[in-house]
């Protein structure tokens, strides 16, 4: 698999788009909304998303990432100096489970070995990552209803 991670451009709105619509489509459809609500809806809940990253953690940097030059999902990563902080990951339903996002976490907790800082990250309690994470051997830190907070220490 060739998998290469690029800057995010203004022409791959759509795309964050439909990546993000992927990731809460099951959710929505129990609504029983028709699909233009249901559209409507994710339309805002992911202006609203990208509005909090953009505030949240203006240093970020955000990358799509490509499979054989294919768009395939993204990830947004804050460095800091005492932490790297993966704000967001995400595959599009297709490429989930093939070892991509495994990858490109391996990935960042080498650099932040390199580093010597810890690599941090929210997931919700629902999200199937969150077993990887626990594989890739991050620990809970602190929960709330909705969220785990993890992190890996460097080493």
């Amino acid at each position: 698999m060739n998998i290469t991670r690029r800057p995010v451009r203004p022409e791959d709105q759509e795309f964050q788009f439909r990546l993000y619509a992927s990731t809460r489509q099951a959710e929505i459809a129990a609504f029983g909304w028709n699909s233009a609500q249901q559209e409507a809806f994710l339309r805002m809940q992911f202006m609203a998303q990208q509005n909090w990253y953009r505030t949240a953690y203006p240093q970020a940097t955000w990358e799509i990432i490509e499979l054989e030059r294919t768009p395939v999902g993204r990830m947004i990563v804050l460095r800091g100096g005492e932490s790297i902080t993966l704000v967001d990951i995400a595959l599009l339903g297709e490429y989930r489970g093939r070892g991509i996002g495994g990858g490109l976490l391996r990935e960042l907790l080498e650099q932040g070995r390199e580093a010597k800082v810890l690599v941090r990250l929210q997931v919700l309690k629902t999200n199937p990552a969150a077993r990887l994470y626990l594989r890739l051997g991050f620990i809970t830190t602190r929960e709330d209803e909705m969220y785990l907070q993890m992190e890996k220490h460097p080493g």
